[in-house]
């Protein structure tokens, strides 16, 4: 086996047209095997995401140089096998079947071999090459594990390439022995599990019924083998694909052996458990590994919370400490400026252009992007925290407080994507097996402070509260999640009878993160962020100010004044005026579009920031308020959309809008009282 070498890793340039007959390479792996940093690896920034053809579940594809050619590189579903258990399972096998791709690189993590050898054992069967990704070998090392990654080729039959992705080591071997697959210079002879003796005879059986009618491109055994094993996609096609009779005798053999996948499931484990004895040594009895040691503290039930609570509080200390600064900069020294110019370059133009220009375009756009220094840090600090498999742990010790809700910690797991941003959050709901309790995860969801809200608060909240900024911003962040827990509390009480469900996760180990994967994240991500300012952001901003200056010009009477004042009796309830007021309305589109939506209302002037503008305009109490209603406000159009979509339902996405806004009001009212009866 080639030795792995700890060097930085290069890929030939691609060219920007990629052929459509260039080879084709798929990614397969269980979760947390590191798959996708892989991926990243070899496609950098040359790659796209979106969703799989009818679904609603990510496709990630992209493309490298590889020996002169280009190759295309798709990322499947992580899945923990190819039977139709989930949409991501079925998507996964259908994709290889289906598209034959050159290669197929199957992920597994070394540290926990024998948990991933179970996907492997299902692809060796196919007919599509394989190769083996050992990856995570230094977490192997770091657990006391010991993989002879040759003896374990010798087993499978394949070739196995020891890894360790995180750092590129293994990578440069791993695109050899691609590159030897497709050039015919290597053969494989894979060593597939079969099924346990006292089943062979009823598979031979059932093969011999289908023969000549398994539909294309399905090989006949495969079919054979899961018709045994009960999958209920691979029954449905062979009932309609075979005459009446046929299919009768198939399932008069399939009733009489009702047990036939314990027979497949014991076959395959009887096979893992040879390639481990062969293979893998294992640490002596009583060594305790870096992750033991690790979650004694993280995942246990008061510490755990402890450390979670504190993790959440050096985020938002990072940001502010960090952010804040660079943000005052961005907006002094560069939207200011760039106002001020733009009024100065059009002083002979008309009035309503000169504006347009500098109120409209650079006072609403301008405000938002100077976000993006909070946003990156946001970006970076969660994507350590799920990179280095700190994720898990939080929804573990999260699971008491979750059971107040009549929900368990693997809803923590979406809940906790929507610090990032509410859609995924509800789209994630998925993995929770339990109708109700997804149903519940989505109607509270929103009430998570995604990074748009946090941005919003890290432009205001320094500007009133000073030094207290952050202890005022923990505070609001912990008055959502006070919020969350007790509406979850009272829905499941009211509307699901206080049902209950139970908590099954996988826990990962610890591993260092890796620094381009988490690069790439925070650079796709912030580059989402531009896009949305340049049109969505850019769109409502150039709305907002066409209002405000229609029909005379004049702000106090134009338009949005008018519609402002209608409204402003229910914004006087929480020490809101009107232009408070159309900002909250117009963050609907996207929360950011409030700070826009102010920048066009007040203008920006070389002499005083937006955010000086405001503390000289509003008190702390009406600044306090609009920071309770912005965290608890109906969420932007995008995430009712997806709690739409998620729900199937009209009426569940109407109760999730007016649940926000009672909670929002509500407590917008007496966060503005409290603050006015303590200032006194």
């Amino acid at each position: 086996m080639n030795e792995c070498h700890d060097t930085p890793l290069k890929t030939n340039t691609p060219p920007t047209f990629v052929n459509a007959d260039a080879p084709l390479i798929a990614l397969a792996g269980q979760p947390n095997m590191g798959k996708s940093t892989v991926f990243n690896l070899l496609t950098g920034l040359n790659q796209h995401v979106g969703n799989w053809p009818g679904k609603t579940v990510e496709r990630r594809e992209g493309h490298f140089g590889l020996a002169g050619r280009s190759v295309r590189l798709v990322d499947l579903p992580g899945t923990y096998s190819l039977t139709a258990n989930s949409p991501e399972e079925v998507i996964a096998r259908e994709f290889i079947l289906r598209e034959q791709p050159s290669v197929v690189v199957a992920v597994v993590s070394a540290a926990n071999l024998e948990r991933s050898l179970y996907l492997v054992a299902e692809l060796a069967a196919l007919d599509t090459p394989l190769v083996v990704a050992l990856n995570m070998m230094d977490m192997a090392a770091q657990e006391g594990v010991h993989v002879e990654a040759q003896v374990l080729e010798a087993a499978l039959g394949l070739p196995v390439v020891p890894m360790t992705a995180s750092r590129a080591i293994g990578v440069r071997e791993l695109l050899r022995v691609v590159e030897d697959i497709l050039n015919g210079k290597q053969a494989l002879s894979p060593h597939p599990p079969e099924v346990r003796a006292d089943h062979r005879e009823v598979l031979e059986k059932i093969e011999e019924l289908i023969t000549a009618y398994v539909p294309e491109p399905y090989p006949q055994n495969w079919a054979a083998l899961k018709l045994l094993e009960g999958d209920a996609e691979v029954s449905r096609m062979m009932q309609a694909a075979l005459p009446t009779k046929v299919w009768e005798s198939v399932h008069d053999v399939l009733r009489a052996h009702d047990d036939a996948f314990l027979a497949v499931a014991s076959g395959r484990y009887e096979w893992i458990g040879r390639m481990v004895r062969a293979a893998v040594t294992r640490p002596k009895i009583g060594q305790v590994g870096l992750t033991e040691r690790l979650d004694r503290w993280a995942a246990h039930p008061f510490w755990g919370l402890l450390i979670l609570t504190g993790i959440l509080g050096m985020v938002f200390g990072l940001t502010f400490t960090l952010g804040t600064p660079l943000q005052e900069w961005f907006d002094g020294r560069i939207v200011a400026p760039l106002a001020g110019l733009a009024s100065q370059g059009l002083a002979s133009s008309p009035t309503w252009l000169r504006g347009l220009a500098a109120d409209g375009v650079i006072g609403g756009v301008g405000s938002v992007l100077t976000f993006l220094p909070i946003l990156v840090i946001f970006f970076a600090t969660f994507a350590l925290l799920e990179d280095v498999g700190y994720m898990a742990r939080a929804a573990y010790v999260m699971d008491n407080l979750m059971h107040l809700m009549g929900l368990h910690g693997k809803s923590f797991l979406p809940l906790f994507l929507g610090f990032g941003c509410n859609v995924p959050a509800i789209m994630g709901t998925r993995v929770i097996d339990s109708w109700p309790a997804r149903l519940l995860t989505i109607l509270i969801a929103p009430l998570v402070p995604c990074t748009a809200r946090m941005a919003v608060v890290a432009f205001i909240a320094p500007a009133f509260f000073g030094a207290d900024a952050i202890w005022v911003s923990w505070g609001l962040v912990m008055l959502s999640l006070l919020a969350l827990v007790s509406s979850g509390a009272l829905l499941n009480r009211v509307i699901f009878k206080g049902e209950r469900s139970a908590f099954i996760m996988e826990i990962p180990l610890y591993h260092i993160p890796n620094a381009r994967t988490i690069g790439l994240l925070v650079w796709q991500r912030s580059l989402l962020f531009v896009k949305k300012a340049g049109t969505t952001i850019l769109a409502m901003s150039l709305l907002v100010w066409l209002m405000s200056y229609l029909p005379d010009g004049d702000l106090n009477t134009s338009f949005l004044a008018r519609f402002g004042q209608f409204l402003e009796p229910v914004g006087r309830w929480m020490g809101l005026d009107w232009r408070l007021t159309v900002a909250l309305l117009t963050s609907f589109p996207a929360k950011e579009n409030a700070i826009a939506t102010l920048g066009v209302l007040f203008g920006s002037s070389p002499e005083a920031g937006l955010s000086n503008t405001l503390a000289a305009s509003f008190s702390a109490a009406s600044a306090l308020s609009f920071l309770v209603v912005t965290m608890l406000f109906i969420p932007c159009v995008a995430t009712v959309s997806a709690t739409r979509q998620e729900t199937n339902s009209w009426r569940w996405m109407l109760v999730s809008v007016f649940l926000l806004l009672a909670i929002s009001v509500t407590a917008g009212a007496a966060a503005y009282h409290l603050a006015v009866f303590l200032g006194r």
